[in-house]
C-alpha cells in the first residue's frame, strides 16, 4: 500500500494500480523503455494490473515476467469493462493510468486518475477527466515512485 497524506484533502490509501497497455505502457504493442523496471518496484507497495483490448496481441508476451495481473477486455464497451473492473477492486483504493477514451470513466471514478500522453496522443475526454496529466508513463509511474511530487500536484 502507498498512503500519502495531502494538504488540504485527504489521504490516499492506494492499494492497485491499474494501467491501460497500448498508448500507456506500450507504443505500437511494445513495452515502452524503463517500464518494466518501474512496475517491479511499484509491485512492492501495489497490486498492478493492466486492461487492455491487445490490439497487437503482445500485451501477454510483453509483460511476461513482470509483476502484474493482466486482463484482455472484449472488443466492445471497453470504457464500461473498466469501471467494472475497478470497482471491483475499489475504487477508494485505486489509482490508474491511461489515455484513451477508453480510459476516461476509470480514471473519473478512481481514487487517483492519471492520463498520460504520448506518441498516440490522449483523448480529450480521458484528460478532462484525470487528476493529473503527465507528459509520459514513465513521469506517471515516477509520481507513484516518488510520492511527494503527488503532494505538489494534488494538495490545495
Amino acid at each position: 500500500m502507498i498512503t500519502i497524506d495531502i494538504p488540504g484533502d485527504d489521504r490516499l490509501d492506494l492499494e492497485h494500480l491499474v494501467l491501460d497497455y497500448n498508448g500507456t505502457l506500450a507504443c505500437d504493442g511494445r513495452l515502452i523503455d524503463g517500464v518494466g523496471k518501474r512496475l517491479e518496484k511499484l509491485a512492492a507497495s501495489l497490486r498492478v494490473h493492466v486492461l487492455t483490448a491487445d490490439s497487437f496481441g503482445s500485451a501477454y508476451e510483453e509483460l511476461d515476467g513482470y509483476p502484474c495481473e493482466v486482463f484482455v477486455l472484449p472488443s466492445t464497451h471497453q470504457d464500461r469493462g473498466k469501471l467494472a473492473y475497478i470497482r471491483d477492486l475499489g475504487l477508494t483504493s485505486t489509482v490508474c493510468v491511461g489515455n484513451g477514451r477508453n480510459d476516461h470513466l476509470m480514471l473519473r471514478e478512481a481514487r487517483l486518475g492519471i492520463a498520460v500522453c504520448q506518441q498516440e496522443g490522449a483523448a480529450i475526454s480521458t484528460i478532462q477527466s484525470a487528476d493529473i496529466l503527465c507528459p509520459d508513463i514513465l513521469s506517471a509511474l515516477d509520481l507513484l515512485l516518488q510520492p511527494v511530487r503527488l503532494i505538489a500536484t494534488l494538495r490545495t
